[in-house]
């Protein structure tokens, strides 16, 4: 949902950002799809990325379906304010963007996979926005744990901008750092459209492909 506020479509300033809470608002469980826990600690030598592509209940069953997967959440990252409400990042005075959370083991699902199934599902090159969904909230944004995953995330971009060009697309926005803090979203949010088979998923690719 879209609100009549500035604020929303552009990155606030520090002084701007809401002070959040020193509590996580998600209390941890089971996945209601892969049935692993989803918090901490995850089994040994399986890696996890972070990745953002517009709003995060379809996005997180995109991932959950993919083999190899452990488990997936959404959540709140790539801001200032900790621990946010999923109300307070609408705001736009969060400086987060809504986000899956993957936990994956590397050696039943390369991470080339996750970064064509991303760049496939959504349109990078729309900024604060996508689709009928806007503000910061909904920015493209791919956050990793290490400068490995870091410089194979910068190839599959450069990679799929290439693509994108050749079918009249304009610049990829997708925003991509590391060591970015993950916030659990609220429960309810978590594998919603597992519980709400019918609900919202504003997932639209730009229909270009790539390896």
């Amino acid at each position: 949902m879209f609100f009549d506020n500035p604020l929303k479509m552009r990155l606030p300033n520090a002084d701007e950002t809401l002070a959040g809470r020193a509590t996580p608002i998600f209390a941890g469980g089971l996945h209601a799809v892969l049935g692993n826990p989803m918090t901490n600690p995850i089994p040994s030598g399986f890696k996890k990325i972070v990745l953002g592509l517009g709003c995060f209940w379809g996005a997180e069953r995109l991932f959950w379906k993919l083999p190899g997967v452990f488990v997936t959440a959404v959540g709140y990252s790539g801001g200032l304010t900790a621990n946010p409400t999923y109300e307070e990042t609408c705001s736009g005075q969060t400086g987060h963007t809504e986000v899956v959370l993957v936990v994956y083991d590397p050696k039943k699902l390369d991470l080339g996979r996750i970064l064509s199934t991303f760049w496939q599902a959504h349109d990078p090159t729309q900024g604060f926005r996508q689709g009928n969904d806007r503000g910061t909230q909904y920015r493209s944004a791919i956050f990793v744990m290490d400068d490995a995953d870091f410089v194979v995330v910068h190839e599959s971009a450069d990679n799929y901008q290439k693509a994108l060009a050749k079918s009249g697309f304009g610049q990829i926005t997708t925003e991509i750092k590391k060591n970015q803090q993950f916030y659990f979203a609220e429960d309810h949010h978590q594998q919603y459209l597992y519980k709400v088979p019918s609900g919202y998923c504003g997932l639209q690719g730009t229909g270009v492909c790539v390896d």
